[in-house]
């Protein structure tokens, strides 16, 4: 639906599945959607306990983070091809249950290799579930409801990843590190639940899978699984080491490759119109760039507080509630404003704010204040990425027929997830020693500066690529 159109009345196209209960259903997608993007950053917090408990080496820690990030990000798209093709509750629950079934296994863990085994088990299932929800969304709503829904899924988005850091610090020193994991489990099941009594059974169609392109999809997760492995690679063998080259040459081989696939593939992953929709494939580019950089700075800043300030898990996830505050805060004013600028306002400026944070938190580095050194860094960045993640969901969105939501919203998470997973091995691979105090100080400030650079690539790329018309007056409801 174009961001130009006039509102169409809530009564949208009829659907098979469409739910029967819409803000019912919007509390039970939200929650699962929250759930999904808090699992990013709730682990964070909780890598120092989890170290210790388990003896994690360097590349188990950010294998625990990747894992999940990646097999999420690379099945994104085909869990969006099947919200499509088949029904969207039937593969939202499918997901929920995987995802729930993989955090009650991450929580029993006894081995690293269980862990991660288990963590990219819980991005499968995120990939399955994230499609179907923000597609049963899209199938609720129409006109100014569904932007006001798309802000508040973006908001979300947001906001999960910074009260991820707060909640998995309380539960890591409360109850220990299994429970971050283990509080998934009734969330989950009551997900299921709900979805079960609200959502109407879909028709399914027999045979729609058939043709489905899983040879694209594995060449994608393979391909992205190699291009973050050589970068972390980069950090701890270096650059002149033939491994390096060799994982590296890997992925541009299976990229390649999946790109040749999906021109011969009789049902590709993405059609090839979907790569003429400019507002969805700019805004899911943004949306990779911003994610990197900030769940990048969340897990700097999580080591960088608990090493060099000094400050326990609990005290850490709670100096992360004025940077989710800021975030909150600027993403409702954003909702608000974006019916009168337009999203590709709202983008530039949170960049510009964003890369002002990052640039204040190089500068800081080495100091041990949290007032005084950290929390200035934090308001800017949440004050930058609040609006962002509102207005590259709208952005993203806006030019999208109901049929392809699934597929659609894919895309973009795709972004969010790749980027997350890029983002973290880039930071780690450009800050080298973690380990130490006077490594991790001198780190977090070369991260920093090139956090702000990538954002300043990011600027030129949105005021170039991204559409900068806005939805027509009073397309962006209050939230209700």
């Amino acid at each position: 639906m174009s961001a130009h159109a006039a509102p169409q009345p809530v009564t949208a196209t009829p659907d098979a599945d469409e739910p029967r209960r819409p803000w019912t259903v919007f509390a039970l997608m939200i929650a699962a959607q929250f759930m999904v993007v808090l699992d990013v950053s709730v682990v964070n917090v909780a890598l120092p306990s989890i170290s210790r408990s388990l003896q994690l080496s360097s590349g188990d820690y950010q294998w625990t983070i990747s894992a999940y990030v990646l097999l999420s990000g690379g099945l994104l798209l085909l869990g969006g091809r099947v919200a499509d093709l088949v029904d969207r509750r039937r593969a939202f629950l499918a997901g929920v249950g995987l995802f729930t079934v993989a955090s009650l296994v991450s929580g029993l863990a006894q081995t690293p290799l269980t862990l991660i085994l288990s963590r990219a088990a819980q991005g499968a299932g995120a990939a399955l579930l994230t499609p179907a929800a923000l597609s049963i969304v899209m199938t609720a709503y129409a006109g100014r409801q569904r932007q006001t829904a798309l802000a508040v899924w973006g908001t979300v988005g947001s906001l999960g990843i910074a009260a991820g850091v707060l909640f998995g610090g309380a539960l890591t020193s409360g109850l220990g590190w299994r429970a971050v994991f283990f509080i998934n489990v009734p969330i989950g099941v009551a997900v299921v639940v709900g979805t079960l009594r609200a959502v109407a059974r879909g028709t399914g169609r027999r045979g729609a899978l058939r043709g489905l392109d899983v040879p694209g999809a594995l060449l994608l997760v393979t391909g992205l699984l190699s291009l973050v492995l050589g970068i972390e690679w980069t950090r701890s063998a270096g650059w002149d080491a033939p491994r390096t080259w060799l994982v590296l040459a890997a992925a541009a081989v299976l990229l390649t490759g999946f790109a040749r696939t999906e021109r011969r593939a009789v049902d590709p992953l993405v059609p090839p119109a979907t790569w003429r929709v400019r507002s969805l494939v700019s805004a899911s580019v943004v949306m990779a760039g911003v994610t990197g950089a900030v769940v990048g700075a969340i897990f700097l800043s999580s080591l960088y507080l608990q090493t060099v300030v000094g400050a326990s898990a609990v005290v850490a996830g709670l100096e992360f509630l004025p940077l989710a505050a800021a975030i909150t805060v600027s993403a409702a004013i954003a909702s608000k404003l974006i019916g009168h600028v337009g999203p590709r306002v709202l983008i530039l400026v949170g960049l510009v704010v964003m890369a002002g944070g990052a640039l204040l938190l190089a500068s800081r580095a080495g100091g041990t204040s949290y007032v005084a050194d950290v929390l200035p860094g934090f308001l800017l960045v949440g004050a930058g990425v609040g609006p962002m993640f509102v207005a590259i969901a709208v952005a993203a969105m806006s030019d999208v027929p109901v049929e392809h939501s699934g597929l659609a919203s894919g895309l973009m998470m795709t972004g969010h997830e790749i980027g997350a997973a890029l983002g973290v091995a880039a930071l780690t691979a450009i800050a080298g020693d973690l380990a130490t105090s006077a490594g991790l100080v001198d780190g977090y400030g070369r991260a920093f500066v090139a956090t702000a650079g990538a954002l300043a690539v990011l600027f030129v790329l949105t005021l170039v690529a991204v559409p900068g018309g806005r939805p027509a007056h009073g397309h962006v409801a209050h939230h209700h």
